[in-house]
């Protein structure tokens, strides 16, 4: 009897990308084909976000969305898998009523037995405590890209930061062995990556639950070993950005200069009120770690606005540092408010007016400070990842200095081959984006050089 037909939707971050690519290999080698339609499939599986409430109500109308289609016709059964599960459980089934299945976290090994039990038996089984069962390495349904992957290393978060619902739902850290993250890098470079990029809840974590040290710096000079070009970290923690950390990232070539590190804020105050380490001094000192290290690096940072108890004092002395720390990209967030988090209950609530206000204060100061660091680039060499065209004619791709969906693009003159390497000039630069003229032809094989010195100006 020939296996059904599964649509995936997946929702969220580039983890649960991950987690819906591995539950497609998954199905795949069970025998299930993985091209139902929107309107014609016998299974359709919802990888869901549960993080914020925005993106709680995002997923609970998708889900809808699909049960809607069920009653029409369009599909089967209806799956809702990953994080909205794992947090809800139970109540997810009273807000969007008519799912066949529930699947949480941790289970993507699992899933081709899941679907072939009775919805009633999966929906009671796999809603448990989070836990990681690894897939094996070549069991990955690649769906973007092939010259860029994002690469797992560890799951959950052992941080209790007070805004955050990760750990509730994700569990506590578990790091991927690094024989296993070797070997799944090794199979993405085969199947076409030029770039990997690391993520976790906390890369900088990495190992310590496995080797009990933080194995890191470890991984990067086994990670150099394989066949890609770039090797890039996300989701750092600040306080484990230490000296073999940085020093590590500096020596190897293939290492990005290129740090991912989520700040949230940087009053004391605030930060002890989030339970996040450190404060603005601290972070600047990295920082200037990091730059001494590797003069080009690109150094990335999200904040949130309006947490309970900041100060109009406190939210100034966040403007000042974006004057001081001079960071290349920053993002930010409006506080939500999370049901069973400690800041939920906390006093002294900011208005959202006043979340809006700060929020648009602070983006439009780093848009000059952005706008500025990009114009130094002007007249410099960098090595371009191309990955596509424009209507117009020119190609875009990123930088070392440019992570995938998150920052700036880089637009290139003339139509160069997507997955290429170009040696490019920078001509011009805009807030968020750099403008470039090819220096030499495209590049297949090779690794551009990505350090040069950085002129006066941007040190």
């Amino acid at each position: 009897m020939p296996k059904q037909n599964v649509r995936i939707i997946t929702l969220g971050c580039a983890k649960n990308e991950v987690d819906a690519e591995e539950i497609a290999g998954v199905l795949a080698e069970a025998g299930y084909d993985l091209d139902g339609a929107a309107d014609a499939s016998d299974v359709t599986i919802i990888n869901t976000c549960g993080f914020l409430e925005a993106a709680k109500r995002e997923s609970i109308e998708t889900i809808k969305e699909a049960i809607r289609d069920k009653k029409a016709g369009k599909t089967g059964r209806v799956i809702v898998a990953g994080c909205l599960a794992q947090r809800l459980g139970s109540d997810l089934e009273r807000l969007a009523p008519g799912a066949d299945s529930y699947v949480g976290v941790g289970q993507m090994a699992r899933f081709a037995d899941i679907l072939d039990k009775p919805a009633v038996v999966s929906r009671q089984s796999a809603v448990a405590p989070p836990q990681h069962l690894w897939a094996d390495v070549p069991t990955r349904a690649r769906t973007g890209a092939p010259w860029s992957a994002y690469l797992k290393v560890s799951e959950g978060c052992d941080h209790r930061c007070t805004f955050c619902t990760i750990p509730s739902f994700r569990g506590g850290h578990a790091s991927k062995p690094i024989e296993r993250v070797v070997a799944e890098a090794r199979h993405l470079a085969k199947t076409g990556a030029r770039e990997i990029n690391l993520i976790a809840q906390d890369v900088t974590q990495y190992g310590y639950d496995l080797y009990r040290e933080f194995t890191m710096p470890r991984l990067m000079r086994e990670l150099s070993e394989v066949d890609v070009d770039w090797i890039r970290l996300l989701y750092c923690y600040p306080n484990r950005l230490t000296d073999e950390v940085i020093d590590t990232m500096a020596s190897l070539p293939k290492v990005c200069n290129y740090i991912d590190v989520p700040l949230q804020h940087v009053h004391p105050d605030v930060l002890r009120a989030m339970k996040r380490p450190w404060d603005g001094e601290r972070y600047l000192l990295v920082f200037e770690k990091l730059r001494k290290a590797m003069p080009d690096a690109a150094i990335r940072t999200t904040f949130i606005v309006g947490f309970p108890g900041e100060t109009e004092e406190h939210f100034e002395s966040l403007l000042d540092f974006l004057q001081e720390a001079r960071l290349d990209r920053v993002g930010a967030f409006m506080f939500s408010r999370e049901p069973g988090t400690p800041s939920y209950d906390m006093a002294n609530q900011v208005p959202e007016r006043i979340k809006k206000e700060r929020y648009n204060r602070l983006m439009v100061a780093q848009q000059a400070i952005s706008l500025s660091v990009n114009r130094s680039w002007i007249g410099r060499k960098l090595p371009v990842l191309i990955e596509g065209h424009t209507p117009d004619g020119w190609s875009v791709g990123r930088s070392h200095r440019d992570a995938p969906e998150i920052d700036g693009l880089v637009y290139v003159g003339g139509k160069l081959l997507p997955g290429s390497m170009a040696e490019t000039i920078i001509t011009d630069a805009a807030e968020y984006d750099l403008y470039a003229a090819p220096a030499g032809k495209s590049n297949k094989t090779r690794l551009m050089p990505l350090r040069q010195a950085a002129p006066a100006a941007a040190r």
